[in-house]
């Protein structure tokens, strides 16, 4: 495993991080309380001490798996949550409908209050804004109650979930302009790089700061799709347009010259994200034990060549040649309201 820092704490995260939404939400199978211990100690023992989760998955339950599996003592694990959405009287398995929002610092101050309970933490080392929208860029009190539960120690440093289906290339990029937020946390892959780049583009510096989720297209990167494919009515994959497994198989095809007896196509798609600097550390799905093992490897497999790179370039410039529908490029993802 290979590390960056993460800005403004001077910690030391895995380029290859873990998302706790595919332990907590269901969205992704379901596991025991002891699988997902289990998943999150395996994940440490593979170099792996960088986990991002949400309040909001699992109504909380993200957050004590945690708790649980690291507390307060395991200073080696850098940890990440967010807050923003308002889930007190909704189940836990709310699928895909997206709850009422509030940044008020009444329920800020609470929200982080209880995140640091559930993670049995002193502190949080990252704490984003959850789908912020415009309105919230713009409000310096919001901002301010950033600054101040920084200097009050509750949190180590802040930033941004940005949610597609709530808008976020122009919050995004506003964000960055009049904000800085230490971290931004966005969707990028090789077969979704709009708008991941040109927000990235923004940025002030080289500096990472940029956390990657969905780095695989929701699992069409790892190579393994069909077109007899098919997800439960649970699963967030059935909720993707239906353009998107039929298009991104015919992309899969030509980016197969990737895979190599050393590297997998999974892992070449976290290494073509990780050649950017700006990023901080990338958060696949990882739902299986092998996914686990094969990207925790991709920082260590042959790296792309310059060759590579120059092919990938190519194809992404022309959309691989392939027409799709205009709402593909507009990030009207709705399956993604507030993962």
């Amino acid at each position: 495993m290979k590390y960056r820092l993460l800005p403004e704490t001077g910690q030391r995260v895995s380029e290859v991080g873990f998302g706790v939404w595919t332990l907590s939400t269901g969205w992704w199978g379901e596991y025991t309380e002891e699988q997902a211990l289990e998943f999150l100690h395996r994940a440490l023992d593979l170099g792996i001490n960088f986990f991002d989760t949400a309040d909001v998955y699992g109504n909380g339950y993200g957050e004590e798996l945690l708790g649980k599996a690291f507390g307060g003592t395991n200073k080696e694990v850098v940890v990440a949550t967010k807050v923003g959405y308002d889930f007190s009287g909704h189940s836990r398995g709310r699928g895909q409908r997206e709850l009422p929002q509030d940044f008020s610092e009444g329920f800020v101050r609470k929200a982080v209050d209880n995140s640091l309970r559930r993670l049995r933490r002193e502190a949080i080392d990252n704490l984003q804004l959850h789908n912020i929208r415009m309105e919230h860029v713009e409000d310096d009190h919001l901002w301010a109650l950033l600054e101040a539960l920084h200097r009050e120690g509750k949190i180590r440093s802040y930033g941004i979930a940005l949610g597609p289906a709530i808008g976020w290339l122009y919050e995004g990029i506003e964000a960055l302009r009049r904000r800085r937020p230490h971290v931004i946390q966005h969707i990028y892959n090789l077969l979704e790089p709009f708008p991941g780049r040109p927000l990235m583009d923004e940025a002030p510096d080289q500096n990472p700061r940029f956390l990657v989720r969905v780095p695989h297209s929701s699992g069409l990167l790892e190579g393994k799709y069909t077109a007899a494919t098919t997800f439960p009515k649970g699963d967030h994959r059935s909720h993707r347009p239906a353009h998107w497994l039929p298009n991104g198989l015919k992309k899969v095809e030509q980016l197969r010259f990737l895979e190599e007896p050393r590297r997998t196509l999974g892992q070449a798609a976290l290494q073509w994200i990780l050649c950017d600097p700006r990023i901080l550390s990338c958060l696949p799905n990882i739902y299986t034990v092998e996914q686990l093992e094969e990207f925790a490897a991709a920082p260590e497999a042959p790296p792309l060549s310059q060759e590579e790179l120059v092919r990938i370039k190519e194809l992404i410039a022309r959309n691989f040649g392939i027409e799709e529908p205009q709402e593909a490029y507009k990030g009207t993802m709705t399956w993604a309201a507030s993962a």
